[in-house]
């Protein structure tokens, strides 16, 4: 998914919302071994109660960058600072143009291994950038 790209709940409603459902369960389930689409996952499981055209257009776009990546997921292997544990976390600001709450995620690192991982809409409307990023960490931490 474009980075800069937000869906909404604007748009015709799509023919075979049973058709949508399944493929976005699909994807979640895949999500456990391939979190570099567990953004977009996310962004499309907003909408399991209506889904448009545009976002079955996502999940076909999600779709074949999974058939050009197959190879790609989850490798455990030994690291060279097994005892290092790293944190990233980040949030957009008021990223959901319909409710304007933000999404904050976060990867954790055991070494060279990745071993935890979310992204999540906020419950609350941030009113900055600051506290979105604030609660994206406290997050984290948690």
């Amino acid at each position: 998914m474009v980075v800069s790209q937000y869906l909404s709940a604007d748009g015709s409603l799509f023919s075979d919302p049973t058709l949508y459902r399944s493929l976005v369960g699909a994807l979640q389930y895949l999500t456990i071994t391939r979190p570099d689409i567990a953004h977009v996952v996310n962004s499309v499981s907003q909408f399991l109660h209506a889904p448009t055209d545009d976002h079955f257009l996502a999940v076909k776009r999600v779709l074949r960058y999974v058939k050009g990546t197959i190879h790609h997921g989850l490798h455990f292997r030994p690291s060279t600072s097994p005892g290092t544990l790293v944190a990233y976390s980040d949030a957009d600001w008021a990223g959901c143009p319909d409710t304007l709450r933000s999404t904050s995620g976060y990867s954790i690192y055991l070494g060279d291994n990745l071993v935890s991982w979310s992204a999540k809409k906020q419950p609350t409307v941030s009113r900055s950038s600051c506290e979105s990023e604030y609660r994206a960490l406290a997050s984290t931490a948690a």
